[in-house]
C-alpha cells in the first residue's frame, strides 16, 4: 500500500501569513508592564523586539506580506508535503482519512524555521547584531541559529538544562551554525545565579531560561530576544502550515473533520489550526480543533485562565493565558518543548471561547503511539509531535467505534532522529508517567500576581 504524498508548487506557497486577531469574537486582554500593570505600549517592547515584530503583535489587518527575503529561503524546505498514513489506517482498522502535514523536512527539522527567519530578518533591518533566547528540546535553538547564520547575527541560546543534557546533539547543531550555548539555570546571568544559588540541582524550565535570555537582552544595546512560541506574531508565521495544508486537500476534494497538534507554547497548534478556525468563526464549519499536551504539563486542560508572568523572575509582560503558575516546575518529561507553565493568549482564548479544545496524554501512551507510526509510516517522529499522532490515534479509533469515515489532519511538526535516547527509555522500559497532583497544581497557582 503505498503512501499518498501531496506537493504544492513553489507558486502555491503562501504570500502572506493569516492574523487571527482580525477574526476572533473575543481577542485576549492586553498584556500588562510587570511594574505598573498598565497595558504594555511599543516603547515598553522596544528594548529587546524591533518594532517591525511589535507592529504584528498587536495589529488586527488580516494577512500580513511575507517580506521577499523570508520568501526566498522559505523556498529552500516549503511548501512542506502532506502526506496521508495509508499503513497507519490499516493497523487501525478504521474508516477514518488520516493526513499529516510533515514539518520535518526544514533543515532545522522542525516547524520552528517558520517563524526564525522571519524574526531574524526583522531584527537585521532594525541593525540588530545579536540575538538571545531560550530553547526548550532544542528544536527552536537549532532554528533561530540557523537563520541568525543565514542573515550574519550573532545566536546566544539558553537551553533548558534537562534538555541540554538529553539531547546533546540539538545542542551540538546549534554550535554548529556559530551559536553560544549555555545549560540553564547558568552562571552567565543574576537570575541563573540566583536560582543554582537556592537549588544546585535544578532541571531548569522553558520559565527559567526565558528569564535568563530576557535578561541578556535587557543587558545590550546590540541585542534582541527572540521567542519560539506563545507570542502573537510567532503564531502568525507558522500559519504558513495551516494555509498550505488546506490548500493540499482541496486538490483531493477533502476537508477536516478535526485538525490536531501537540501543545506547549502553541506556535505548532495556532501555525496548524488558525486558518481552519477562520472557517469556523467566519463561515460557520464545523471542524474541530484540538490541542494535545502533556498530562504532565497540563495547562490548557487544568490550569488557571488569567494573568500570569511568562517567566520565573518576572521580566516579561504578564500575558492574559491559561497557566500552572510561573513557579510551576514541570518533571523531566522527554517532550521538553512542552513543558512551559503557560500558553499563548491567542490559542488560551479560543480554547477558553470553545472555538478550540484540549486533551492532555501521559508520555507513555504518547511513545506507544509514536513507535505505531514509526513502524508503519516509516518516520521517526519528535516527541512533541508524537502527542498529536495519539490525539490522531485516539479519534481514528473513536471513528472505528463509531463507524464513522472521519478526515483527520495533524501536524507532525519535526523528527525526532535527535530525540533516540527518549526512544532508547520508552524500549528499555524505563519511561514512566508524571501525572500531575492536584496539591502540587494548588502549590503552584497559589502564587498568582494580583491584577
Amino acid at each position: 500500500m503505498s503512501k499518498v504524498k501531496i506537493f504544492l508548487e513553489e507558486r502555491d506557497m503562501p504570500r502572506a501569513w493569516y492574523n487571527i486577531q482580525a477574526d476572533m469574537p473575543n481577542l485576549p486582554q492586553p498584556p500588562l508592564h510587570p511594574g505598573t500593570k498598565k497595558p504594555v505600549g511599543p516603547d515598553d517592547l522596544s528594548p529587546i523586539f524591533p518594532m517591525g515584530l511589535i507592529q504584528q503583535e498587536v495589529t488586527t489587518e488580516r494577512w500580513i506580506e511575507i517580506p521577499d527575503e523570508v520568501m526566498e529561503i522559505y523556498k529552500i524546505w516549503r511548501p512542506s508535503p502532506l502526506y496521508r498514513a495509508r499503513r497507519l489506517e490499516k493497523a487501525l482498522d478504521t474508516p477514518a482519512k488520516i493526513y499529516y502535514k510533515y514539518e520535518g523536512v526544514s533543515p532545522a527539522g522542525s516547524h520552528k524555521l517558520n517563524t526564525s527567519v522571519p524574526q531574524v530578518y526583522y531584527n537585521k533591518v532594525e541593525g540588530i547584531k545579536r540575538i538571545a533566547t531560550e530553547t526548550g528540546a532544542g528544536q527552536w535553538g537549532v532554528a533561530l541559529s540557523q537563520a541568525c547564520n543565514f542573515f550574519g547575527l550573532e545566536c546566544t541560546v539558553y537551553m533548558v538544562k534537562v534538555s541540554y543534557h538529553q539531547k546533546p546533539y540539538r545542542r551540538t547543531m546549534m554550535e554548529t551554525f556559530g551559536a553560544e550555548v549555555f545549560a540553564s539555570p547558568s552562571e552567565q546571568t543574576s537570575t541563573g545565579r540566583q536560582i543554582l544559588k537556592e537549588d544546585p540541582e535544578s532541571l531548569g524550565s522553558l520559565g527559567m531560561a526565558i528569564s535568563e535570555a530576557v535578561e541578556d537582552a535587557a543587558g545590550r544595546d546590540d541585542t534582541n530576544y527572540a521567542l519560539g512560541s506563545v507570542l502573537n506574531h510567532v503564531i502568525l508565521h507558522q500559519t504558513v502550515i495551516g494555509l498550505e495544508a488546506k490548500k493540499q486537500l482541496e486538490m483531493v476534494d477533502l476537508y477536516p473533520d478535526v485538525v490536531i497538534a501537540c501543545c506547549g507554547g502553541g506556535s505548532n497548534f495556532g501555525g496548524a489550526a488558525f486558518p481552519f478556525a477562520y472557517d469556523k468563526i467566519k463561515k460557520g464549519s464545523k471542524v474541530r480543533l484540538l490541542a494535545v499536551e502533556p498530562s504532565a504539563c497540563p495547562t490548557l486542560t487544568r490550569g488557571h485562565f488569567g494573568y500570569d508572568f511568562g517567566d520565573v523572575a518576572g521580566f516579561t509582560p504578564l500575558l492574559w493565558m491559561y497557566t500552572l503558575g510561573k513557579d510551576f516546575m514541570p518533571p523531566g518529561i522527554h517532550a521538553g518543548g512542552l513543558r512551559y507553565h503557560g500558553d499563548s493568549p491567542l490559542v488560551s482564548q479560543i480554547v477558553h471561547d470553545g472555538i478550540a479544545e484540549a486533551r492532555a496524554y501521559g508520555q507513555t501512551a504518547v511513545f506507544q503511539s509514536a513507535i505505531l507510526f514509526a513502524k508503519t509510516e516509516g518516520t521517526i517522529p519528535a516527541p512533541e509531535s508524537s502527542h498529536a499522532i495519539h490525539g490522531a490515534v485516539e479519534e481514528a479509533l473513536a471513528a472505528r467505534e463509531a463507524g464513522e469515515a472521519r478526515t483527520i489532519l495533524f501536524n507532525l511538526s519535526g523528527h525526532g532522529l535527535l530525540d533516540l535516547p527518549s526512544y532508547e527509555t520508552y524500549l528499555d522500559k524505563k519511561l514512566v508517567d508524571y501525572p500531575l497532583p492536584e496539591e502540587s497544581l494548588k502549590k503552584a497557582l497559589a502564587n498568582l500576581p494580583q491584577i
